[in-house]
């Protein structure tokens, strides 16, 4: 199915009908979110588990969040997670969200480059549709370092670096960053009109009259399936 891409002006008010609303608080809204993100990885994984290296790499806000709810889940299902973390948020949710981290014993990386080496998929957490650019120090590196590498990449919400309404940058770090996979959290941006990959829907939170607000379609999920693998029309309400 085709769903149509809603604003970065339009996502952050939906947000926030979510919680005005419909009764949702942020770290249920997050807990989805990171659920969501960790079935998508578990779909472009390997069958096999054991010895299986995800890097979840995290940027300071909510994005970062989701992020760093998929490492817990994905650590869960068996795979072995590690996150680097380089600005953390200082919203007391992250706290508790690493807490509940590092007592699954998941590690906190800080040589990036070098668990790159070794990783098997990444997970792109960094920004989200809040993100206006540029890129500031490390992101910058960060992202430039992931699109040389030939490591599978899911990007939560939008591909980091990658304006809301345009797309990929013209020059410098994300100019060429194409990850494998994306996971749009309750409905596409504008950006995904740019994007080459297998695309998935996440997020099952939205309610039909917030739906019907903001012109959206409902995701046709699947049984107890967060995620649904979508193509997407960008012509829709921007």
């Amino acid at each position: 199915m085709a769903l149509k891409a809603i604003s970065a002006k339009d996502a952050a008010s939906l947000d926030k009908d979510l919680m005005e609303i419909g009764g949702w608080s942020l770290d249920q809204l997050m807990e989805l979110a990171g659920l969501s993100v960790s079935q998508a990885g578990k779909y472009l994984a390997a069958p096999e588990l054991q010895d299986y290296n995800v890097l979840v790499v995290c940027g300071p806000g909510n994005n970062g969040g989701d992020g760093l709810v998929a490492a817990r889940h994905l650590a869960q299902y068996g795979y072995n997670p590690s996150v680097y973390y380089p600005k953390q948020g200082k919203n007391e949710l992250y706290q508790r969200l690493k807490v509940q981290l590092e007592n699954l014993c998941v590690p906190f990386i800080t040589d990036f480059e070098a668990e790159l080496q070794k990783t098997d998929f990444l997970v792109d957490a960094i920004f989200g549709f809040s993100f206006g650019g540029p890129l500031r120090a490390p992101f910058g590196e960060i992202v430039s370092q992931i699109e040389k590498s030939s490591v599978p990449v899911l990007s939560v919400d939008a591909p980091s670096s990658w304006d809301i309404q345009a797309g990929p940058p013209k020059e410098g770090p994300g100019a060429t960053f194409m990850p494998k996979a994306l996971i749009s959290l309750t409905a596409p941006k504008p950006c995904v009109q740019y994007y080459r990959g297998r695309h998935f829907i996440g997020g099952r939170f939205l309610t039909r009259t917030i739906a019907e607000k903001y012109g959206l379609d409902l995701p046709q999920y699947q049984g107890i399936d967060q995620i649904l693998e979508v193509g997407v029309d960008a012509e829709g309400r921007l």
